[in-house]
């Protein structure tokens, strides 16, 4: 979700009006030509982002040149179709005039000639692919595939291609034959799949490479400002406004592979709590029928694939992304339901913390899944709530159980509406700013919180991880700013610290074409939108949460970190990090004489506790499998790879079972309903615990997640600053740490 300011603040632009992406396909010769239309909508898309992009000043003419590697890699990512000299040969024809072409005549002719090369590469290989199959294979040489190839350059010859792909056919074959298949069950599988691809990819239409290439050429301003194609603009008004009966999850293909990009708090993958966001959907069933594999598809199928009547059951077959072996699956059965604002509410928590003296104090913990508003569609409450609201209201609660710190949890969270992140911070503080907004045009805008009220006044920390986002770092910078918290998690937040608004064309149009009807459907012609990054986050401090994201004051050991693609500065073309002038706030970052003694007990522990041992050896055997670029084909080292990695899993699980022993005590507080049980999905009569991967989050429990390191770390924190308050000798000024009244 991204942070979306209020209409008041919106930025006024007076747009061109791009008409409808309309494109004539010949299904026989598989042509695709550009009409009068889609030439001006192609060429005014430019104009838009030349004119409204935030980033507009930083991308050049010359710079369009890179469209055709993109674009190439947009079609191929994994390089394994395409040949070095396919590159050469595009570079020399087309690079020199993208610019010129796209935005003076509306030209994306290379969208399709670059396509048509690609088609025939894919339908060659895949039927080589197939007489490959009737061979006998050989799994005893010592060789090697590379996982992931989106780095690697396209193939210099045939030749060099065919060996490529016999090393990734027999990887394909060796991830099944480990999920106990034999060989022929294997390459039956196998054979389904690139037949899957094949008829997949003559799906494709005009459309289809329209919205790519414009998306192409969007990319180099920013990665998250896109061309939505009238199909895909559906897709994203039902997501945005979730009506959907469906599973609540943002899905994304990358690399052919769909991947979960966001977990909707609320939705039934949300309250399932298996579903993780960068985990990889393998293949999606329905009751009583085999899971249908979807590498390679396309994402409006496998999400028409996903979506079904409100309580039936999607069976999603899944590699966690913190699985060190690409070839382990995990099946995870969700029921299909709407998704329910009260289930995605703030909850809390009072724990049971052993002070200095070993006597229990209790520590609350607020759990907030995303900035929501109520305004938000699908609120059916005749009580109407917000996140800021809510929070609020739990504060209440806390207060009366007598707690003596708070632990604001922040994880998980991908932001929502900034009117809630300004008001949840200002529940902390007095008064003052608490994000600064900035537009292409360098006009930067203060939002403050004008309340002067503070709800709750004691020592406070707020605990993020890599997906915390948009509004989770406005309010977790703040309050780092004016040194009201101590902020404790992964090495940073998400980085995301743009704001995107969406332009519906239909809008824009004029009335002849915005009422014009298909002649081939007599219906009314469909309308795409444009999502262009138009705003910049900035801190009070002037600080930008962009690219860098928030920067704890203590820093625990996360395999977040080491997850491959999280985070913004993992994005191609991101926003550079920069810095605005300071605003004028009454507050100062923590004092290092009270940070210090923070951050040295807490390493302490770090360095004796046996829960951050446990947390460092799953660290350790993730990255050494995450280093490990080249992974073996040969049957015999992957089957001992495997035993070794199933073993170190039933090690871990058993640890994590001791560990969950010494959890703290804890009442709940919920506002909505509780959660649901999971549904376990079944075993199969083969099956063994050893299959199951154990993961570092999974949790059986009914709010908190059993052993959960980085939450015990952080009540032990404010634990420790409390203790600070009581010895006025510690303070840093005349009031105790991490209060409103601190200042810093």
């Amino acid at each position: 979700m991204t942070c979306v300011p209020t209409l008041r603040r919106r930025l006024a632009v007076v747009l061109f009006g791009l008409a409808t992406l309309a494109v004539a396909f010949a299904q026989g010769d598989r042509k695709f030509t550009t009409d009068k239309t889609l030439a001006t909508e192609a060429r005014m898309f430019v104009q838009l982002l030349e004119r409204y992009h935030y980033n507009r000043d930083a991308v050049r003419p010359e710079d369009y040149a890179e469209v055709v590697p993109d674009y190439m890699a947009e079609l191929d990512p994994q390089h394994l179709f395409f040949l070095n000299s396919d590159k050469a040969a595009f570079s020399e024809k087309y690079a020199k005039n993208i610019y010129y072409n796209a935005s003076l005549l509306g030209n994306i002719d290379p969208a399709y000639e670059i396509y048509y090369v690609y088609d025939t590469r894919v339908k060659n290989r895949i039927n080589w692919v197939f007489a490959e199959l009737d061979k006998d294979l050989n799994f005893s040489a010592e060789e090697s595939y590379r996982i992931d190839r989106t780095k690697s350059e396209w193939p210099s010859s045939e030749a060099a291609a065919d060996d490529l792909w016999r090393k990734r056919l027999k990887f394909d074959l060796v991830g099944e034959m480990l999920n106990k298949k034999t060989l022929e069950e294997a390459k039956t599988i196998i054979r389904k799949r690139y037949e899957r691809w094949l008829k997949s990819n003559a799906e494709t239409d005009g459309g289809n490479l329209a919205e790519a290439y414009l998306s192409t050429i969007a990319h180099l301003y920013d990665p998250h400002t896109t061309y939505f194609s009238a199909d895909t603009f559906e897709d994203f008004a039902i997501q945005m406004k979730l009506k959907l009966v469906g599973i609540g999850a943002l899905l994304g293909v990358d690399d052919d592979v769909c991947s979960v990009k966001e977990i909707v708090p609320g939705g039934p993958a949300d309250l399932g709590r298996q579903l993780k966001p960068a985990d990889k959907i393998i293949a999606v069933g329905q009751d009583g029928a085999e899971p249908v594999e979807i590498l390679g598809m396309k994402l409006r199928k496998i999400v028409d694939m996903i979506r079904g009547d409100k309580g039936t059951h999607v069976h999603l077959i899944v590699q966690p992304a913190d699985a060190t072996d690409p070839s382990t699956r995990k099946e995870i059965v969700i029921t299909r339901d709407t998704v329910k604002l009260n289930s995605a509410r703030a909850h809390a928590g009072v724990f049971q913390v052993p002070g200095p003296e070993g006597v229990q104090q209790p520590i609350g913990v607020i759990t907030l899944p995303a900035f929501y508003s109520d305004t938000d569609e699908g609120d059916t409450d005749s009580d109407k709530s917000s996140a800021s609201k809510d929070v609020a209201m739990l504060i209440g609660q806390l207060k009366h159980e007598n707690i003596q710190g708070l632990v604001l949890d922040l994880r998980h969270n991908g932001g929502g509406y900034l009117t809630e992140a300004i008001d949840l911070a200002g529940l902390f503080i007095p008064q003052g700013p608490i994000v600064q907004v900035k537009d292409s045009t360098g006009e930067t805008h203060v939002d403050n919180d004008e309340n002067s009220q503070v709800t709750y006044s004691g020592p406070l920390a707020v605990l993020v991880d890599r997906f915390s986002a948009s509004a989770s770092e406005i309010v977790t910078g703040a309050l780092q700013n004016y040194g009201r918290a101590v902020v404790i998690g992964d090495s940073s937040t998400h980085g995301k610290g743009s704001v995107q608004t969406v332009v519906e064309m239909k809008s824009l149009l004029s009335r002849d074409l915005a009422s014009s009807v298909d002649p081939k459907t007599g219906q009314a012609v469909k309308t795409g939108a444009a999502k262009i990054t138009i705003q910049k986050y900035y801190l009070p401090s002037g600080a930008s949460t962009q690219n860098r994201g928030v920067v704890p004051d203590i820093v625990l050991p996360s395999v977040d970190d080491y997850i491959s693609g999280i985070g913004e500065a993992a994005l191609p073309h991101a926003l550079v990090w920069d810095q605005i002038p300071t605003s004028f706030f009454d507050g100062a970052p923590l004092n290092a004489k009270i940070l210090t003694p923070l951050r040295q007990a807490s390493l302490e522990r770090q360095n004796k506790l046996e829960e951050f041992s446990y947390l460092r050896q799953n660290i350790d055997w993730f990255k050494i499998h995450q280093e490990q670029k080249l992974i073996s084909v040969n049957l015999d080292e992957r089957k001992k790879q495997k035993d070794e990695d199933d073993a170190f899993r039933k090690k871990m699980k058993a640890e994590k079972d001791v560990l969950a022993k010494g959890d703290y005590p804890v009442k709940e507080f919920r506002l909505g309903p509780p959660r649901p049980p999971k549904i376990k999905a079944p075993k199969k009569d083969d099956s063994t615990d050893e299959d199951d991967d154990s993961g570092l989050d999974d949790d059986d429990s009914d709010t908190y997640a059993k052993a959960d390191v980085h939450l015990r770390e952080s009540l032990r924190v404010v634990s420790d600053a409390i203790a600070l308050g009581r010895n006025k000798e510690l303070w840093a000024a005349n009031r105790p740490p991490l209060t409103s009244a601190a200042g810093g």
